[in-house]
């Protein structure tokens, strides 16, 4: 063993993710880490079918593609620009959609091509916009959890002690809660 490495082969002080030594996997016999449910993000095909879909009706800019998604679903999903501008370069690649310089933004237009691939892809594609199977009949959790910080904001701020101790009773009795029931499978409310 070399005097100034340890046993995997590391100087003193260097760090397991320096990008020329690799980086640590998943905890062994732990689930891999990726992201789990949803922040309103869709498949990236159907990134691809929204653009070319609303590109059908009328030319855009990045922006107001990423606008118009967001309006015709309802708020449930807001494509970044991570999404839509390497959507935009791809299709380009393959000819369906021209990028012209317009009033200094770019203006995508459906190229002859693209709107021959819409033809065809229209009827078999599913709809971008409608969301997850079921989505409308689900609360919002995600907008729910949102409301809380600032009901727990105002009663740390502006309560009595036995609100807050309360606040604090009611919070932890949720989460416990939360995770009964992903333990034990769905309840009914109130049980």
């Amino acid at each position: 063993m070399h005097p100034f490495r340890d046993r995997e082969g590391r100087h003193p002080g260097q760090r397991l993710h320096h990008p020329r030594h690799g980086r640590p996997g998943p905890v062994e016999g732990g689930p891999p880490h990726h992201r789990r449910g949803s922040r309103g993000r869709a498949p990236r095909g159907d990134v691809r079918a929204a653009v070319l879909l609303l590109l059908a009706e009328q030319p855009m800019h990045g922006y107001q593609l990423m606008q118009t998604i967001a309006e015709r679903s309802g708020g449930r999903w807001t494509p970044s620009p991570g999404a839509i501008y390497p959507t935009i370069s791809q299709l380009e690649d393959e000819g369906l959609v021209s990028v012209t310089a317009d009033a200094g933004r770019k203006l995508v237009t459906l190229t002859d091509a693209g709107r021959q691939q819409v033809e065809v892809g229209r009827d078999s594609w599913a709809d971008p916009f409608a969301g997850r199977e079921g989505a409308g009949s689900e609360p919002d959790l995600r907008g729910l959890l949102m409301g809380l910080p600032g009901a727990v904001r105002e009663i740390s701020r502006t309560g009595t002690d036995a609100q807050r101790a309360a606040a604090a009773d009611i919070l932890n009795d949720t989460r416990r809660r939360l995770y009964l029931l992903l333990a034990d499978g769905p309840q009914t409310p109130g049980a």
